[in-house]
């Protein structure tokens, strides 16, 4: 199937140089046939394909049924689907294992106190400059809405 470009050019050396359809055929480095079968249509038409029929049509039933049931990896499935006759490809079966699965929610929780209900508690160590030397411990109480700070010295 040639694209449009290469319709115009047809025409064009047909219609504006006066070649013959084996010396475009040669120019263009397309076969004598195809030129000659294009030069007889009045307008370029793109070729219509259909929906393809895809090797893993029949199984896919069955793989809604197996991810129903536990959630299998796409390679738990493929060895699955060759145990049972399929002879496509892993990508395939990868790419449809992709689309069907259910997506998983987002893996964070969100937390809402309202204030004295909740409070987080941590040590810290503070390494100050100043006198005297040694490093300070600190333990730190957050509680909402506010920021307490308590030193153990």
């Amino acid at each position: 199937m040639i694209d449009y470009e290469t319709y115009c050019k047809i025409r064009d050396y047909h219609q504006q140089k006066g070649l013959k359809a084996t010396q475009i055929a040669r120019a263009l480095g397309l076969d004598g046939r195809t030129v000659t079968r294009w030069l007889n249509e009045p307008r370029y038409r793109p070729r219509l394909s259909g929906p393809r029929a895809s090797k893993l049509d029949p199984y896919k039933s069955q793989i809604l049924q197996w991810l129903e049931a536990h959630p299998y990896s796409a390679q738990q499935i493929f060895q699955r689907l060759q145990a049972d006759g399929f002879d496509g490809g892993y990508t395939l079966v990868k790419e449809y294992v992709r689309k069907v699965r259910p997506r998983r929610p987002a893996a964070f929780l969100t937390l809402s106190f309202a204030p004295g209900e909740c409070a987080q508690i941590d040590w810290g160590l503070c390494r100050a400059r100043h006198s005297p030397p040694m490093p300070t411990y600190l333990l730190c109480r957050v509680a909402a809405p506010e920021l307490v700070y308590f030193s153990a010295e």
